[in-house]
């Protein structure tokens, strides 16, 4: 796994900027158990963005409790009990909202699309998926293997990751 740096006089990479970016989406997610962000690119111009929470106007999980962590579900499983919407469907979404294409287009995401994702990633037709950490869903796996879309994994460093989603203590030697 690459790491990325954040330097005085360091011009960012095309990855680092969206993947930073990613990040700052999800900074704005409420979610209980794990912020995630989506942006999705298409020439190198972001179309739209997402992060995980409810649909717009509806309570937050923050504000009326996880669902999920109510029933003791695994992460990575039963997606359908959950208020929220994941990064990648709000991106989606938002682009249909506004009527912007996202055929041939990145979707960069903190975290490994799951199975539900996946489904919408491909029929969505964007060509390339790059992602900072994991997810626990072999079948999003299986379906990404049998699609031609290109997966990377793409990470910045752990104490930028946690500034940028507002967990930084301030202690010094953290990484």
């Amino acid at each position: 796994m690459h790491y990325a740096t954040l330097e005085d006089n360091h011009r960012p990479t095309w990855d680092e900027y969206f993947m930073r970016m990613a990040f700052l989406a999800a900074s704005r997610a409420n979610c209980i158990r794990r912020k995630v962000g989506a942006i999705i690119v298409k020439d190198r111009n972001i179309i739209a963005t997402g992060y995980n929470g409810p649909p717009s106007g509806l309570a937050n999980c923050s504000d009326v409790g996880c669902i999920r962590d109510d029933m003791n579900v695994k992460s990575g499983e039963r997606h359908e009990l959950c208020r929220g919407l994941h990064a990648e469907q709000n991106a989606i979404i938002q682009a249909a909202v506004h009527g912007s294409s996202i055929k041939d287009s990145k979707i960069y995401v903190t975290t490994h699309p799951c199975v539900v994702c996946a489904k919408m990633i491909i029929n969505a037709k964007i060509d390339e998926i790059i992602f900072a950490d994991g997810y626990p869903d072999e079948l999003s796996e299986l379906m990404f293997l049998e699609s031609n879309i290109v997966r990377r994994q793409f990470s910045l460093k752990p104490a930028e990751v946690k500034i940028m989603l507002g967990e930084y203590s301030g202690l010094e030697g953290e990484d």
